[in-house]
């Protein structure tokens, strides 16, 4: 939806131009949910760091002598420090932004030492699998991802990834709560299977090679709009709808019609979900009745 609406603003028509900065966005998506995991590393390296020079001070205390190591112990924290799968990906993809900007991990370390949860987790020195997890998810949710220094750097570090935070730290909360003892920490794949990834250049094309064509399914059904009225971002989400409707057999309706009203909630005006759901239930209707679905599946329609 972005692409095409960045097609549209700048007019242009290099499709190949466009749709190699489609992918490469969504790579970046991938970069962004290792930063997050190495962010995770990092703090615990730099506590690491901080306990054992304590240690090794001429005049330490007791308390830096015989520290308290249960976070830097913490199971979760210790599998993704020790996974070959994130390790190598971290490499791969060239992940170094804590490395150079290490004084953003110095703040999230100090919020989280400042935090209730930090405290209460710290008041005995048994590490149990369960309570590690339970704490990580919680610490990740409520100390690491709300701070705005960190959003603040991610934003301006790539635009892109304003939209795709959320969905990235969502997807590390579920991986989080996923995990179980003795496993082995594994990335997860930016793309299901080549059809996963082949989806999104399909969809792209399809629609902005048939803008007109699909633009006309809709045209007549908004009697109360001229269409020259109609929000631009809403206009690209019901050809996106129709194309997936007409040209996508295996993509049930309901799924198309609740994936749009969701973007059109987050992206455009107040009343677009409501007005995009009448024009494509109508649609779906004229769409059946002249047997132009050709959905293929089980429950598909």
């Amino acid at each position: 939806m972005q692409s095409i609406y960045a097609m549209h603003q700048n007019g242009s028509d290099n499709l190949e131009k466009q749709e190699k900065f489609l992918l490469h966005s969504i790579e970046g998506m991938f970069d962004l949910y290792l930063i997050m995991l190495s962010a995770l590393i990092e703090i615990r390296s730099s506590e690491s760091d901080y306990l054992e020079k304590a240690s090794k001070k001429h005049l330490s205390t007791q308390d830096e002598r015989n520290p308290n190591l249960k976070f830097v112990n913490n199971g979760i924290l210790t599998m993704l420090d020790e996974s070959n799968s994130l390790s190598i990906a971290i490499e791969d993809r060239k992940i170094n932004n804590w490395k150079l900007n290490d004084d953003y991990i110095l703040l999230l370390l100090k919020d989280i030492k400042a935090s209730a949860l930090y405290e209460k987790y710290m008041s005995n020195r048994v590490n149990n699998f369960a309570e590690d997890k339970q704490f990580l998810v919680d610490l990740f949710t409520d100390v690491i991802v709300p701070n705005e220094k960190l959003y603040d750097y991610l934003e301006d570090y790539r635009l892109t990834w304003v939209d795709d935070i959320p969905l990235v730290n969502t997807q590390l909360q579920k991986e989080f709560r996923a995990i179980e003892a003795g496993q082995e920490f594994r990335v997860s794949k930016l793309y299901k299977d080549n059809e996963d990834r082949d989806f999104v250049t399909i969809l792209f094309r399809k629609t902005v090679l048939n803008e007109s064509e699909l633009a006309k399914e809709y045209m007549d059904k908004t009697p109360n709009w001229d269409t020259e009225r109609i929000a631009e971002i809403d206009t690209i989400i019901l050809k996106m709808a129709i194309c997936e409707f007409l040209k996508f057999p295996s993509i049930p309706i309901k799924v198309t019609i609740n994936e749009y009203l969701e973007i059109a909630k987050e992206y455009s005006t107040p009343k677009s979900s409501i007005f995009i759901n009448g024009i494509l239930d109508n649609l779906v209707k004229e769409f059946q009745t002249a047997n132009k679905l050709n959905k293929a599946g089980r429950g598909l329609l």
